[in-house]
Formats: structure tokens, C-alpha cells, sequence
């Protein structure tokens, strides 16, 4: 990687200290790697508490991510995964303190943001550096929450 290295905070936290470099599928691992946390933070403070470290973690990404990519040269490299750790702690900030629901949180998170409707599409194309890697996902991550509130609303 040109230009950053592993002694560079912003490396360590964009790639989620490490977990971005970890073989296929960067963005499901990231995902994954961000679930014990937000069990731990949502047990903890609650859901108001999951909405604020995804909230701080979308802050620090936006730093992180903007250097990694001035410095390496890169748009959006798959390595970067603190975009799927905010995103995905936004989604479960909807979610009960279940299994079912957690994994429900998880597969509608990685379906948005596979799918990336808008504006998680708009934000992809049109935005550069550390807001355009981490807003699509945050996007994402509003949709999936939006998703488990009704599922919980309507099917209780």
C-alpha cells in the first residue's frame, strides 16, 4: 500500500484494526467483526448507545478513511471496512437484544448495502474520500434499521 502503513492510526481503524485485510468479502467481515461489539454496547447503554457509537464511529471513519485514501492513492478500497461497522451498529440500533434479531439486522444491512438504493447510490458515485465510503453505508445502515422496526412493528 503506498503511501500508509500499519504505524498510521487511520490504517488501523479503517480497516477495522486489520479485519479489511482478511480474504473475500472484505465488507460481510467488517460486518461481522462489528456484531460482538454492538451486543456489548447495546447491552450495556441500549439502543440510544448502539445510535451513538455508530454515530462516533461514522465521525472517525470520515477521518480515517479520508486519510487512508488521500495517502494510498485509493477511491474506496475493499479493505476499508469501518463504513460496514458504523453501518451495520446504525442498523442494530433497531434491534431487540435477540439472535433473531441481530442476524435479521445483519442480512438486511449487507442486502442494502449490496443493493445500495438511494441515496446510498448518489453518496457511492458522487461523494470522494471519507464521506463517500462512509455515508453509503450509513445509508444502508438507516435502511436496514428502518426494516427491523417495521418487522418488529408488524410482526412483533
Amino acid at each position: 500500500m503506498p503511501g500508509i502503513n500499519a504505524r498510521h492510526p487511520a490504517w488501523w481503524l479503517s480497516t477495522w484494526f486489520g479485519v479489511g485485510l482478511l480474504p473475500k468479502f472484505p465488507g460481510t467481515w467488517g460486518s461481522i467483526a462489528a456484531l460482538p461489539f454492538a451486543w456489548l454496547i447495546q447491552d450495556a447503554w441500549g439502543p440510544l448507545g448502539l445510535l451513538l457509537a455508530a454515530a462516533a464511529a461514522t465521525v472517525v471513519g470520515i477521518w480515517a478513511t479520508g486519510v487512508y485514501c488521500d495517502r494510498s492513492g485509493e477511491n474506496d478500497p475493499q479493505r476499508i471496512v469501518i463504513d460496514e461497522v458504523a453501518g451495520q451498529w446504525l442498523a442494530l440500533s433497531a434491534a431487540a437484544m435477540t439472535l433473531g434479531d441481530f442476524a435479521l439486522g445483519f442480512i438486511l444491512f449487507r442486502l442494502f448495502d449490496i443493493l445500495k438504493p438511494w441515496p446510498a447510490n448518489w453518496a457511492d458515485r458522487s461523494l470522494h474520500g471519507g464521506w463517500g465510503v462512509m455515508l453509503d453505508d450509513v445509508a444502508a445502515g438507516a435502511y436496514a434499521a428502518l426494516c427491523l422496526l417495521a418487522v418488529r412493528y408488524f410482526v412483533g
